[in-house]
């Protein structure tokens, strides 16, 4: 007699998950056209990947790439999420605040697709695996994607929290990176789930461990000093992997946290980058 209900109970459940994720695809669909930007579904090997892209931008000679973060991962400490869709993207509100006006969007597998483009979504890919190889290679076909459609020969990749770590994989595999920037990022995954007291990302790939291959790029790499989902400490570990006077930048932004303010900083944080003389290797 109580199965009936346990199942309409898995059914209510499902429908509201469904709903929720609905609202949240709905809610950056609204950022994008907001700022008249559209969005795109690319083909990159195990995933289907979604992008937002600007309106009036044909070419691009450095072609800036903000890559989102983790997203909805978990639902509890213990229960994976249906859909990792972020509740707010700020890698996208980044990326369309970014003056220079060179900029695209890109975002995690199973992030914003739905139907047929789910395809490999498995939970495994924002929990433990969201920095595995497929993962990064995955990003790196729409990269390459992105940058045919904008004839861009150089890119700049900006990853926010775990896209830092996206970020830093990607560039620490690729011969155009000129840049390399990351808010509030996830560059050092052992370090952060040992401090933490968080399981491992079994599976994932490590930002740090790729400290020479990374070494001839431009890093700049912004902290929240009040962040206590990716404390300073985080960065200060993978930057500790690096020779003296071959340190990655680390910049600590007072009063600032893992969401708070960078949206409203992030124009006069890029008006300081000096300029990327060339690509990374």
């Amino acid at each position: 007699m109580r199965l009936p209900a346990v199942l309409l109970a898995c059914a209510l459940i499902a429908g509201c998950a469904g709903t929720a994720v609905q609202e949240r695809r709905q809610a950056a669909a609204r950022v994008a056209q907001q700022a008249g930007w559209q969005g795109l579904e690319m083909d990159a090997g195990a995933f289907v990947l979604a992008a937002f892209v600007p309106p009036g931008l044909s070419r691009a000679g450095t072609l800036t790439v903000y890559i989102e973060g983790d997203g909805a991962a978990w639902v509890d400490a213990g229960t994976p999420s249906f859909d990792p869709t972020p509740r707010d993207p700020l890698a996208l509100r980044l990326a369309i605040g970014d003056p220079r006006r060179q900029a695209v969007y890109l975002a995690r597998p199973c992030q914003y697709v739905e139907g047929p483009s789910r395809r490999h979504c498995e939970a495994h890919y924002w929990t433990a695996g969201r920095f595995a190889p497929e993962v990064v290679a995955a990003s790196g076909l729409a990269i390459d994607r992105l940058k045919a459609r904008y004839g861009a020969t150089r890119i700049e990749l900006v990853g926010y929290s775990g896209g830092g770590a996206v970020a830093a994989l990607l560039a620490a595999r690729r011969s155009d990176v000129a840049r390399l920037i990351t808010v509030a990022g996830n560059l050092d995954p052992q370090s952060w789930t040992t401090d933490l007291g968080l399981s491992p990302l079994r599976g994932s790939l490590n930002p740090a461990d790729e400290w020479r291959a990374l070494s001839a790029i431009p890093q700049r790499h912004y902290v929240g000093a009040r962040d206590r989902v990716m404390p300073q400490g985080i960065a200060r570990s993978y930057a500790s992997r690096f020779p003296a006077g071959g340190k990655p930048e680390i910049v600590v932004v007072p009063d600032f946290d893992h969401r708070c303010c960078w949206e409203q900083a992030w124009p006069a944080l890029l008006d300081g980058l000096p300029r990327a003389s060339g690509a990374g290797r």
